[in-house]
């Protein structure tokens, strides 16, 4: 790629509050992410559930969006997660059969070790791949629910703490450089 072209591309960082859906519009009515983007031709990269909360990217560059969404680049997307039900860490980082294949998380830590209660315990987890709903879907795999699942990095970039749910931000240009390293 060009260097013009990564320069010209422009990325937004969004804090998708759980409730909207990752879709251009909704027969249902029901609000969307892009309802609140400024103008422009915005293609999501990735997807969140509508029970999903969290680092939602946008750009104006097919190209762009293709790298960071494509298997083959090994993207890390990192989540917070609240889960109800004893967790069986060790074999979520083994592996689990899915009915869409094996799966398991690149790393699970929880996130307040001396907590002793099995219920509504954080972790947080990383994942190189965005299968369907893969996270909560590994967590039910070893008899846990996900309660809350929230979206905390997506390869370089982080949520920012002070990126109010339903807000997004413009990255400087050196940070879009960020996402067409190797």
């Amino acid at each position: 790629m060009a260097q013009a072209a990564k320069t010209a591309a422009r990325v937004l960082i969004y804090n998708k509050p759980e409730g909207e859906l990752v879709t251009r519009s909704d027969p249902e009515g029901r609000a969307t992410v892009f309802s609140r983007l400024p103008p422009g031709r915005w293609v999501a990269v990735g997807r969140l559930d509508i029970n999903s909360a969290g680092l939602l990217l946008f750009t104006d560059d097919g190209e762009l969006a293709n790298r960071l969404m494509h298997p083959r680049y090994e993207i890390t997307r990192e989540y917070a997660v609240r889960v109800q039900g004893p967790v069986d860490m060790e074999k979520l980082r083994r592996g689990v059969r899915l009915d869409d294949g094996p799966a398991a998380f690149d790393s699970i830590e929880a996130t307040d070790p001396r907590a002793t209660s099995a219920t509504n315990r954080w972790y947080r987890v990383a994942l190189k791949e965005g299968r369907k709903r893969e996270v909560r879907r590994l967590f039910e795999a070893v008899g846990a629910r996900v309660s809350r699942l929230l979206r905390v990095r997506y390869g370089p970039i982080e949520l920012p703490r002070d990126l109010q749910p339903g807000s997004w931000r413009e990255l400087s240009s050196e940070r879009v450089q960020e996402l067409f390293a190797p």
